[in-house]
């Protein structure tokens, strides 16, 4: 119990700390946390006069489904990263993604993927950079925000929920929580006061707690789902997706903005260099390359989705978020502890 306890403490001591012995002159902040600063208006972190240059490069890829899965996809291209770099490459297997965020506020990790909603917080929180997203030599892949539901469910329209047992993924996420707040109303379904969204934990897990029968919808990532489909995870026939929204980015992988600039652009040519063996192909839906992005423009869609969501990327919203995952992380333990062994 005190571990989870600990971590959430971490965070928000992390966050009042920082107000006031970072805290510097600068001319624009924008929604970066106070010991950032973004003089040219880029809205990422500008780089500060001390940057850093590690022997071992700390790399972690965003928490969506069992890190173990991704530590044994990304395989090939850690070993590329530390022949490219000269330097060893250490992949670190997060479980929520205020740990990821945190990692990389706290200097642990250098170099990271971070799932589409949370990136704004990983910029804005954790001075990342964003600097490429999965994808082909014709762009960077999107993904869509997918209702499921049973395929012999009798859901055939979103409004078909109201009242019913809906998993959304987790606060930050944009697929899984933010995007459904902004886009369902439309569709004749308002989260909050049609249903009460219960928080599953992952894509994955609203995936499999819909084919189990634990909920009856849930929103999840397209690329996800598909992923999971063509592991042999879950079977596409047992569910019926009954809505598909527009098309958003997927994850960026971003630098932490105080590596040394020669080390960050390094980083960033070693990852647009790499093209993904086929047995990475498989695993990330025919994507074969890492494609250049830009916070700025990229991800103008998702910060939108926050806005009108009434879940801005600042420090209020994150402090709850990691609260949320270390109270549901310490649920987990207790659990599991009173499973007979």
């Amino acid at each position: 119990m005190l571990k989870y306890l600990t971590a959430a403490g971490a965070v928000a001591a992390g966050l009042a700390f920082s107000g006031a012995a970072f805290a510097q002159e600068c001319p624009n902040r924008g929604h970066l946390d106070d010991r950032y600063c973004d003089a040219n208006n880029d809205l990422v972190a500008d780089i500060p006069k001390e940057t850093r240059d590690p022997s071992t490069i700390v790399f972690a890829y965003t928490p969506v489904e069992d890190p173990a899965v991704y530590e044994n996809a990304f395989a090939p291209f850690t070993k590329h990263l530390s022949e490219c770099t000269g330097k060893k490459v250490v992949y670190y297997p997060v479980q929520s993604n205020s740990a990821e965020i945190e990692a990389m506020r706290s200097g642990r990790l250098h170099v990271a993927g971070f799932s589409t909603g949370p990136t704004g917080f990983a910029v804005n929180m954790a001075g990342a950079i964003p600097f490429a997203a999965k994808g082909t030599e014709k762009g960077y892949q999107g993904y869509q925000l997918l209702m499921l539901v049973k395929a012999d469910s009798p859901f055939q329209t979103l409004a078909d929920l109201k009242g019913k047992r809906v998993a959304h993924t987790a606060p930050s996420s944009n697929s899984g929580h933010l995007a459904p707040l902004v886009l369902f109303p439309d569709e004749g379904l308002k989260p909050n006061e049609d249903y009460k969204p219960v928080f599953s934990g992952g894509h994955d897990k609203t995936a499999l707690g819909v084919g189990a029968g634990d909920y009856d919808g849930g929103p999840v990532a397209s690329d996800v789902f598909n992923r999971m489909v063509d592991r042999g995870t879950i079977k596409a026939e047992d569910y019926r997706i009954i809505y598909k929204s527009e098309i958003f980015p997927t994850s960026s992988f971003a630098y932490a903005h105080d590596l040394k600039p020669e080390l960050a652009e390094k980083l960033k040519q070693c990852f647009y260099d790499f093209r993904f063996p086929p047995e990475m192909q498989k695993e990330f839906n025919g994507d074969d390359r890492f494609f250049p992005i830009t916070y700025q423009k990229d991800w103008a869609v998702v910060r939108n989705v926050a806005e009108k969501s009434g879940t801005p990327y600042n420090k209020a919203a994150y402090e709850r978020e990691a609260a949320r995952e270390a109270e549901a992380a310490k649920k987990k333990a207790e659990e599991k502890q009173k499973k007979p062994q």
